[in-house]
């Protein structure tokens, strides 16, 4: 049996293009979720497509990004499926692993995949050290500084002014005040 699945990100979006596409290509059963990104790990109806699915069977999309955004997804998701013994078919991607020829393109694709993903890690932890080495550390600045934790402390120890007088004082917003200042204090 082939069981067709399409997703659209926003309500606004038509599946029409991709329903065609899974009927003409022999489709008997098609789950559909609108309005539901790709990144999105809850996707009931994809969940459906895969309860749906016996040994056999065919999942069958429009193209490789309607199942999942992540490589990684979309690599663990079929190899799944294929120690249930289902195929898998992206339409538009020319990825069949009912043939042999599929199958080899699938894995090396999902190989270069993991590879470059390897790549970018070893970069970045290379470009890491590089970065500690000139003493410098990573993250996000934070939004308050010393100087304004030393004026807050000072200003919380008198009972007449409120957090939300500290924090125009001081020039942050009050989630920054409970994050950054309140526990220092």
């Amino acid at each position: 049996m082939k069981i067709g699945y399409a997703r659209v990100s926003t309500i606004d979006q038509s599946l029409d293009l991709q329903l065609d596409a899974l009927n003409k290509y022999g489709c008997e059963k098609i789950h559909q979720d609108e309005g539901i990104s790709g990144s999105k790990s809850d996707r009931p109806q994809l969940n459906a497509a895969l309860a749906d699915l016996r040994p056999g069977d065919t999942l069958v999309v429009w193209k490789l990004d309607r199942l999942g955004r992540s490589i990684d997804h979309l690599r663990s998701t079929v190899f799944d499926l294929q120690k249930r013994g289902i195929e898998f078919v992206s339409i538009q991607d020319a990825i069949d692993t009912t043939t042999a020829m599929g199958r080899l393109f699938f894995n090396i694709m999902a190989s270069m995949a993991e590879f470059e993903k390897d790549l970018i890690r070893e970069r970045t932890l290379a470009g890491l050290a590089a970065a500690r080495a000139r003493g410098r550390s990573g993250g996000r600045p934070k939004k308050v500084t010393e100087a304004q934790i030393k004026r807050a402390r000072e200003l919380a120890k008198n009972p007449g002014i409120t957090i939300v007088e500290i924090c125009k004082i001081i020039g942050v917003p009050r989630s920054t005040y409970y994050r950054e200042v309140a526990p220092n204090i």
